[in-house]
């Protein structure tokens, strides 16, 4: 302000919005910083935290189902491709099932509605593992800093890791609708569509005044 000649007594308003911008700014950063830190933490299955995390989910969306074991081939019907989901968060680490646990605990009746759509006999594909592709995709915005206006937008001052968690939410809704919208022939084609859906949300992204959040 010094440097600009800006008088604070004239402009009372600029000191304001000074400090929102730079609270935006330095919080995006750190907002990163804090994603980064959970996505390099491995899934440990000695972790009870982790495991209890887990069985919370299976809860959340099969809760009239009893898991019958820890490693067992029901995995597979929320989505998961073995008999252990650990191996399925290698790429995203805790940060993916965080992810999941967080839009079933906080959308319930969409993530049982989601669920069912994914085992559409024509065009379905797996629910878990399609929900930690998203995060890479979320995770992958944040890092190349194309959620910067969403997030400006979205919130007035330090954007935490719920805001993060609520834009993984919005990719979750919206895939699910874009997947079935497009009717592919095949799952095999999931990365053709994953990478349309990509350069949608990215066109999104670009415009200055975006603010991408959930709508049912």
């Amino acid at each position: 302000m010094k440097e600009k000649n800006i008088n604070p007594e004239k402009d009372t308003s600029f000191k304001i919005c000074m400090r929102t911008c730079l609270l935006q700014i330095t919080g995006y950063k750190q907002l990163y910083l804090d994603v980064e830190s959970v996505r390099k933490k491995p899934y440990d299955s000695d972790n009870l935290q982790h495991e209890k995390l887990l069985l919370k989910l299976w809860n959340l969306l099969m809760p009239t189902k009893k898991l019958t074991a820890r490693i067992s081939k029901q995995w597979a019907d929320i989505g998961f491709q073995g008999d252990d989901p650990k191996t399925d968060f290698r790429g995203m680490g805790i940060l993916g099932l965080i992810n999941l646990v967080y839009f079933s605990e906080n959308y319930t009746s969409e993530a049982h509605q989601i669920l069912s759509r994914s085992n559409h006999p024509k065009l379905g594909y797996s629910y878990a593992i399609v929900g930690i592709n998203l995060t890479e995709m979320a995770y992958s915005l944040l890092k190349n800093e194309a959620l910067k206006s969403h997030l400006y937008n979205c919130v007035p001052g330090v954007p935490t890791m719920e805001h993060f968690h609520q834009f993984y939410c919005y990719l979750v809704y919206e895939f699910d609708k874009f997947w079935f919208q497009e009717e592919p022939e095949s799952i095999m084609y999931f990365n053709l569509y994953r990478e349309k859906f990509h350069e949608k949300i990215k066109g999104l992204l670009m415009d200055c005044n975006v603010a991408l959040t959930l709508k049912m």
